[in-house]
């Protein structure tokens, strides 16, 4: 079988490479891939918006599935497109993606569901979203604990965390006067800032039956102990210690069962990947927010340790069939990624810097370097992106992964190059 999979990213990358290791898979396309995925697969110069495109290569190269990464081409209705022309195609449709393209639409869900998530408020304009601030929140200095979003995709980016009034005037003022993140920013979500430890639980769900994976733990913000602006992540861990087994059964019945069937009342079918972005706060988990596909770059880690077959689990839940395969086997040692990032990110960043040491990286055992910004130039491997690697490796303990990630990334160089320190202390913390 040949398989298609969309995106450039580091997510992609491990997609492709574990799909790659299927008995069932003859040949891997990537559209449009990157440097990593050009060495465990084969890409394609078109881009993932490109429905039409993409629709004529997988009839005339007779892809037998096609598995959709980013969530720009989800949200675009990427997977009606290819079920309308009968191609076999994982994940949601337009209308189940709002899940993550709308935060508006994840809330209402949410609270049809009675799944616990934070108190919220929509607001369209900027004066009444002040208003509300100011008059809420009257003295100056006292805490103003809420979370500012843009309602729609913003790249990882769009929620701002206030601690001050005039830190919430002044995310009102970027997303609904200086337009920061576009038209995502039409409406915004003001909701209470929740406390605690961040976790991300992802599910396969065929919309009738629900596959929980192993939990992890992502890395949002830019800089060790977790400060900085927000990224799209610098860093993940598998499994993490802060979910517990109890945990995992009150997030299965009291948040992933619970909002399938809130979709299924608004007559929404939900086929692909349910991640449960959850703050584990003193009053349990709760929900801060939805995903639609694997994270980045909770993926990696996560196939790291995967020792079934994906190609047979993502079958499953397109053909409905999720109740009646084997549960997945998973290497039980731990994994660490950590990413690499070019300099300036998440901010502005220069492209074209050259990339070496990847291969004395991936000789390393246990060790699995994938590429997220970067693009091929003859034989040399440039940065194309903010996070340009997610540098991926599994140990006997949470510390000895993390070690040979860290000895990896430190045979890796290119002007500029940075990373965390710190990804996984915070599971060394919680055991200890």
């Amino acid at each position: 079988m040949k398989v298609l999979v969309i995106g450039n990213g580091g997510r992609e990358h491990a997609l492709a490479w574990k799909i790659g290791q299927s008995s069932r898979v003859d040949h891997v396309f990537v559209a449009p891939g990157n440097a990593g995925t050009a060495v465990d697969a084969e890409n394609l110069d078109i881009d993932p918006m490109d429905f039409p495109g993409l629709i004529r290569f997988a009839k005339r190269n007779d892809v037998g599935l096609t598995v959709v990464g980013p969530e720009l081409p989800l949200c675009g209705g990427l997977v009606d497109a290819f079920q309308d022309e009968g191609l076999r195609v994982f994940g949601p449709n337009k209308q189940a993606a709002e899940l993550e393209g709308s935060k508006v639409f994840c809330k209402n869900i949410l609270h049809g569901g009675n799944v616990p998530t934070a108190e919220f408020q929509v607001f369209r304009e900027a004066e009444t979203a002040e208003r509300y601030i100011m008059d809420r929140y009257p003295s100056e200095t006292e805490d103003v604990p809420v979370v500012i979003k843009a309602d729609g995709l913003a790249a990882g980016k769009g929620a701002i965390v206030c601690h001050r009034r005039a830190d919430a005037i002044e995310a009102i003022q970027r997303i609904a006067r200086d337009r920061e993140f576009g038209a995502a920013g039409d409406r915004m979500v003001i909701e209470e800032r929740l406390d605690g430890q961040e976790a991300s639980v992802l599910a396969i769900t065929d919309g009738k039956t629900i596959l929980t994976l192993p939990p992890a733990q992502d890395h949002k913000p830019a800089l060790d102990g977790d400060q900085g602006p927000n990224t799209g992540g610098m860093g993940a861990y598998c499994p993490t210690p802060m979910v517990s087994n109890d945990m995992m059964h009150f997030v299965e019945e009291n948040v992933l069962v619970p909002t399938v069937h809130s979709l299924k009342r608004n007559k929404i079918p939900f086929c692909g990947v349910l991640y449960a972005g959850l703050m584990l706060s003193n009053q349990g988990p709760k929900v801060l927010e939805y995903n639609v596909r694997f994270g980045d770059p909770e993926c990696q880690p996560l196939l790291m340790r995967l020792q079934s077959d994906l190609v047979d689990l993502l079958d499953a839940a397109i053909d409905g069939k999720l109740d009646s395969i084997e549960m997945p086997k998973w290497d039980t040692r731990p994994s660490v990624c950590v990413v690499m990032a070019s300099e300036g990110y998440p901010g502005s960043y220069e492209k074209g810097r050259e990339i070496r040491g990847i291969e004395e990286a991936n000789q390393l055992e246990d060790v699995k370097v994938f590429h997220a910004g970067t693009r091929i130039d003859g034989d040399r491997v440039l940065t194309d992106g903010g996070r340009v690697l997610g540098v991926t490796a599994m140990g006997n303990s949470i510390s000895a992964a993390k070690l040979q990630a860290y000895k990896a990334v430190q045979m890796i160089r290119w002007s500029g190059a940075w990373c965390r320190k710190d990804i996984s202390d915070k599971a060394l913390a919680h055991v200890e």
